[in-house]
């Protein structure tokens, strides 16, 4: 863990073990690098309230946190990508676009854990993939954070405004 990076202040997750946690782990409740944590909260529910702009700045600011070549920086540029997207086909139609970001996400997300942070980046993995052929599918479906799919409220709109 790096100094920059902890975050005493995030919670552990709701449900499991996801990777990036170690109960034992006395820094951060438990989490790696806290920060990440906490960014992957408000912008997972962010995107599932559809707040995509928003979304993709929570992943963003904490990307910079990271070099490239790590498991982080990965997983963030992937989330970047995934918000990007899902707001070229929300917001402008345009499933080009969309299918182009859903590409690079699914090669930045290629190598992450399943269960990274508590995201369920399987599920996020297999949607994008059938989102190439049917964007229809993103119509229904939310990011699964800790076993639940989680919605925004006033403190994760509060934290993206911050970040402005």
């Amino acid at each position: 863990m790096n100094d920059h990076t902890r975050d005493d202040t995030v919670g552990p997750p709701t449900s499991g073990e996801p990777t990036g946690w170690d109960p034992a782990r006395t820094t951060s409740n438990g989490w790696e690098h806290g920060t990440l944590r906490r960014a992957t909260v408000h912008g997972v529910r962010l995107y599932n309230s559809r707040a995509f702009h928003a979304s993709h700045d929570c992943f963003e600011d904490e990307w910079y946190n990271y070099g490239s070549g790590t498991t982080e920086s990965a997983f963030l540029h992937g989330m970047v990508q995934v918000a990007a997207g899902a707001y070229k086909h929300f917001d402008f139609e345009d499933e080009g676009g969309m299918r182009s970001l859903f590409r690079t996400a699914l090669q930045y997300l290629r190598g992450v854990p399943n269960d990274y942070y508590g995201v369920d980046v399987g599920d996020v993995r297999n949607t994008l993939e059938d989102a190439l052929d049917d964007p229809g599918v993103l119509e229904e479906w939310r990011i699964e954070l800790d076993g639940s799919r989680p919605e925004a409220d006033r403190l994760d709109r509060e934290y993206a405004e911050r970040l402005d």
